[in-house]
């Protein structure tokens, strides 16, 4: 393998690793860390929050609409601005990296599910809330909101309720606070982290391909595999939980959410552009040039194998586990087999100690 032979080469001193162009883009392996940095930062995660902010900002549009004119047709537009964002999300969500770490957890405050419905009618019932505290992570975000829109009696929950101003407010605060920490994370990697991220090539656990890939392999076990699917079919606890599956109000579209999902992580593998089909520097390239096609080829085998068995799901997640949950238990197992594939033979290769603790298994 290449990386193997670089290494022999490096330890009977027929090259060197000290030279400026060494220390400044790569590990020590000799590939272009900062080249791939750059395209993910640029072609990728940059676009996706730049589409995130964009999508947010017609939500509060559609939901300013709707506390003007509380209509059904107000609200339902209201609930594609909201699906809308939420897909974006996907592509976002796996990056908790800069002013998304920094911010204790961007994502703990954009989509914790299920959402507890009884914070949310308890915070709207006494007018005193605050969202920046932990422990209304689970009251807020893309779930909190699609309690308040998409379940039985929304309409009149805004309309003819005692507490309909109150719930007005709520849904104003959330939807302010969503696009207020996206913008603040967007405009961190515009204004000064991007340089950073990219400049930072250093194989260890600070550098910032160690800390991408350990984020990629976290949201494909965890952001994906476990919560949209392992959670709700029980593939844990032994026991299935409808009720856990994400958009849980809004049914229908727990599919399209996590093929959404799969299509990020997919596409950040290849290197290929946000909402665009070039490709540059990527987790392929990488493991292409350290010689290691069987893992590349491996890898994609799964994800295709994933997405065969996404798209053979119904839409509706919840159903699903209710009418045949073994179907569901499948899934997981299909989505399971890359997880190994990922953690140990891709982080295994890119010399990448994975950082997080794993209490489910590989």
């Amino acid at each position: 393998m290449m990386k193997k032979f670089i290494i022999l080469l490096l330890t009977l001193g027929l090259i060197s690793c000290g030279s400026s162009d060494d220390s400044n883009n790569n590990g020590g392996d000799g590939f272009n860390r900062g080249a791939l940095l750059s395209n993910i930062a640029d072609s990728y995660i940059i676009p996706a929050l730049q589409d995130l902010d964009a999508k947010l900002s017609a939500m509060n549009t559609a939901k300013n609409n709707f506390v003007n004119d509380k209509t059904q047709a107000n609200l339902d537009a209201l609930s594609i601005a909201w699906l809308e964002a939420y897909k974006t999300w996907q592509h976002v969500e796996m990056f908790d990296i800069g002013q998304a770490e920094a911010l204790n957890k961007y994502l703990y405050f954009m989509n914790i599910y299920p959402t507890n419905i009884t914070d949310i009618n308890n915070v709207v019932a006494s007018g005193n809330y605050d969202l920046t505290m932990a422990s209304l992570h689970d009251a807020q975000g893309f779930p909190a909101i699609d309690y308040l829109i998409h379940s039985d009696g929304s309409l009149e929950r805004f309309t003819t309720d005692v507490n309909a101003t109150a719930y007005e407010s709520f849904l104003t605060a959330l939807v302010d606070r969503m696009q207020n920490l996206t913008t603040q994370v967007l405009n961190d990697w515009q204004n000064s982290y991007r340089d950073a991220f990219v400049a930072n090539t250093s194989s260890s656990s600070t550098g910032s391909l160690d800390k991408m890939v350990n984020d990629f392999i976290f949201f494909y076990e965890k952001g994906f595999r476990t919560n949209k699917i392992g959670i709700p079919a029980g593939s844990f606890s032994g026991s299935p939980a409808a009720e856990k599956v994400e958009a849980f109000y809004k049914k229908d579209v727990s599919k399209t959410l996590a093929i959404e999902a799969l299509t990020a992580i997919e596409d950040v593998f290849e290197g290929k552009a946000y909402n665009g089909s070039s490709t540059g520097e990527s987790f392929k390239t990488y493991l292409a040039f350290l010689d290691e096609n069987e893992i590349v080829t491996s890898i994609e085998e799964k994800f295709n194998n994933a997405r065969t068995t996404l798209n053979n799901l119904p839409d509706n997640f919840y159903q699903q586990v209710l009418d045949d949950n073994t179907t569901m238990t499948g899934a997981f197992d299909v989505i399971q087999t890359a997880v190994p594939i990922l953690k140990v033979d891709m982080a295994s290769a890119m010399d990448v100690s994975i950082d997080y603790v794993d209490a489910d298994g590989d």
